[in-house]
């Protein structure tokens, strides 16, 4: 009987041993290569002001004016989801945090079927009209 659990035991861990040998070796979840450094610094912008609430206003105005339908928006967490359709479908997720006392981050992430876009150009044109959208409710309230 003892030697029955033995045998169980072992065929069970030579079993794990085999399927962990065979897993493909992970690449690590903090390394970021450059095209991921790269990416982020063209989806992110700092902008000068401490009203998160403000911010995030401004970002679902800017996104309607571009033409984006708001999905979600959720000012607590701080984050906005909206989707273009105009003969295909862009979505777009744009987060906002504040960063230290007087400064807010805003990142953008564009997808098109389900790819993320890398194309700086899109993200430029954001960050543009959210700056004077940004700057428009600044010097009107």
């Amino acid at each position: 009987m003892k030697t029955k659990r033995l045998v169980v035991l072992w065929s069970i861990a030579a079993l794990l041993l085999l399927i962990c040998a065979c897993a493909p070796a992970a690449r690590p979840v903090l390394e970021a290569g450059d095209s991921e450094v790269k990416l982020r610094s063209i989806q992110s912008r700092v902008f000068d002001t401490p009203d998160e609430n403000r911010t995030m206003r401004a970002v679902i105005a800017t996104l309607q004016d571009l033409g984006f339908v708001i999905d979600k928006a959720n000012s607590s967490l701080g984050i906005v989801s909206a989707t273009r359709l105009s003969g295909y479908v862009l979505k777009m997720t744009v987060s906002v945090r504040t960063r230290g006392e007087t400064q807010v981050l805003v990142r953008a992430n564009a997808q098109y079927n389900l790819q993320a876009i890398e194309d700086p150009e899109l993200y430029q044109r954001f960050f543009v009209a959210l700056s004077q959208s940004m700057f428009l409710a600044a010097h009107h309230m």
